[in-house]
């Protein structure tokens, strides 16, 4: 089942918070593909380094992600069935961006981000495309990479500061078309997944962090909230999946790490294996809340 790495391995086309780039060599220590387990499922896929490690490596039976994000889920699905017409657009958003100065690329991303957001409250099937190509701009010229969305679902993240930034990185878009064709791609709640996970899988849950503290929180990839409530029908749902005979790993933040005393996760998933990994997190507002932090790998195997 092993695929030897080819010459289109594909990496993530967005910069994402709480992306797992940083963890890959310790998430792959998991992997459990061999003839019994032949399909993946990611129901939280954010920005994919788990999937595009996969993809890049095994050739599996089925491959299932989801997202309750529309514009991510939509620009993942754009990549997979209009990578051309994507292609054309951020190639020509970047040869208008490049040229500008300071404030004329100001202007521009302003008048890009109202576009989004118009396009996001309402558009309708015929925007896909150019949504798409807007998510990936945004991301490549906003602050920080940052996805962040206001209460009223608004994208709200300022202009960053990138010298030469890259648009379009058609190679990488290609061979992501090439790579999702077979996947199954899910706009909504991780329980979608249900259906498609059973004793053949790996699922992988990735969901928004629990806050470390109480004004650390950014949960704000969509307008919803996933808080302690939803972290513990999370451990549900894993344990049903578990029911089923599925491998199943998920990923948080170590709140041990702020408050020593804090056994919730060692609580809500009491009779799986919990692992402390250090990862490195290059997406925050403030520079020094950047670097090593501690998460968690809880597993059921």
């Amino acid at each position: 089942m092993m695929k030897k790495a080819d010459s289109k391995a594909v990496k993530p086309f967005l910069k994402w918070a709480g992306g797992k780039s940083q963890l890959i060599k310790e998430i792959e220590a998991y992997y459990p593909f061999n003839q019994n387990i032949t399909k993946y499922a990611e129901p939280f896929v954010g920005g994919g380094a788990v999937l595009f490690d996969i993809l890049n490596r095994y050739d599996l039976s089925e491959i299932y992600i989801g997202d309750i994000n529309a514009e991510l889920i939509n620009t993942y699905c754009v990549i997979k069935d209009n990578v051309d017409r994507l292609i054309d657009l951020l190639s020509l958003y970047q040869e208008e961006y490049i040229h500008l100065g300071a404030e004329d690329r100001k202007r521009y991303y302003m008048g890009k981000r109202e576009r989004f957001n118009d396009l996001k409250v309402n558009g309708n099937a015929t925007g896909n495309i150019e949504k798409a190509a807007l998510m990936i701009f945004l991301n490549k010229t906003c602050f920080n990479g940052l996805y962040r969305v206001n209460r009223k679902g608004l994208f709200n993240v300022p202009i960053g500061a990138y010298k030469n930034p890259l648009i379009c990185d058609e190679a990488n878009l290609r061979a992501a078309s090439e790579k999702l064709g077979p996947v199954t791609i899910v706009c909504g709640d991780y329980r979608q997944s249900a259906d498609f996970i059973d004793e053949h899988t790996f699922a992988y849950f990735d969901p928004p962090y629990r806050p470390l503290t109480e004004t650390a929180g950014f949960t704000a990839y969509t307008e919803y909230c996933f808080d302690d409530q939803a972290q513990i029908e999370l451990a549900g749902f894993a344990e049903q999946m578990h029911q089923k005979g599925a491998s199943v790993v998920v990923s948080n933040s170590d709140p041990k790490s702020a408050r020593p005393e804090d056994d919730f996760f060692d609580n809500i998933y009491v009779s799986y294996k919990i692992k402390r990994v250090e990862a490195t997190r290059m997406i925050n507002c403030k520079s020094e809340a950047r670097g090593k932090v501690r998460e968690l790998l809880i597993s059921n195997f």
